[in-house]
């Protein structure tokens, strides 16, 4: 069942021994920007990066809705695994048929494209796999971009799903959730407890299947009903907790 975490219930640093670790991005680990382009990953990011994969023995994975090559070129030259476009792009299922492009991105990219002329602000998001529709610069067009969306999903059968200030349309079953189920069938992760932090809606599959795994979710931001066990207020406050957290890792 879902609940409200107490405003002051940080995780405590020690949630990390053993365990595998895996993060969202926007909103996680670098606050949302006005564009997706926006955002940049600091060197000290990186480094922090590498000392939980080191710490952890490698049970480090980023999972999220943006494409996997994006976040690994944001990362460079530090090696990271990542299960993009919600965790449907994962190193070692690029065989899978649920990856495979749907037929009708190109049309409905074409019919959006429509939505951003009309309406200034709007941004079209092009991923590997489906297509975002953000409108953080232009609020009042979040019906318009609902509709568009939810009209084109169902000529498509693609799926909308909602974030902060975005709709986005994907293939059906794409969730964080079963990305981590995924990963933790697999070395090196199996056998340990997952931890997942995150901040969206999106995010909830991936809180609830580490809770169903023996870990716990870690909810950024506000309070809310969640399926995550703790919650840190802020970006700036995960990116200290990790840094803490590191260090009970051993």
């Amino acid at each position: 069942m879902n609940r409200i975490p107490d405003s002051v219930s940080a995780p405590p640093t020690e949630l990390l021994r053993g365990a595998s670790l895996f993060l969202d991005f926007d909103g996680t680990l670098v606050d949302i920007t006005a564009t997706p382009d926006a955002v940049v990953v600091t060197e000290q990011l990186r480094r922090l990066l590498v000392t939980l994969q080191e710490r952890l023995g490698e049970r480090v994975a980023i999972i999220t809705g943006r494409s996997a090559s994006n976040v690994e070129g944001l990362f460079k030259p530090v090696p990271v695994l990542v299960g993009g476009s919600h965790g449907l792009e994962i190193p070692g299922d690029r065989g899978d048929d649920r990856i495979h492009r749907p037929a009708a991105l190109d049309e409905i990219i074409a019919e959006l494209r429509e939505v951003e002329r009309t309406y200034p602000g709007v941004l079209v998001e092009v991923k590997p796999l489906g297509v975002a529709l953000h409108y953080r610069q232009a609020p009042d067009a979040e019906q318009a971009c609902r509709t568009a969306t939810e009209q084109a999903a169902a000529r498509s059968g693609l799926e909308v799903q909602a974030g902060k200030m975005v709709f986005e349309l994907k293939p059906r079953g794409a969730d964080k959730g079963a990305a981590v189920r995924t990963l933790m069938s697999r070395p090196p992760f199996a056998g340990s407890r997952p931890v997942f932090l995150g901040d969206d809606l999106t995010d909830e599959p991936a809180f609830a299947a580490a809770r169903e795994l023996g870990g716990a979710g870690v909810l950024i931001g506000d309070p809310r009903p969640t399926a995550a066990a703790y919650r840190l207020p802020t970006v700036a406050a995960a990116l200290e907790w990790l840094a803490e957290a590191s260090g009970a890792a051993r």
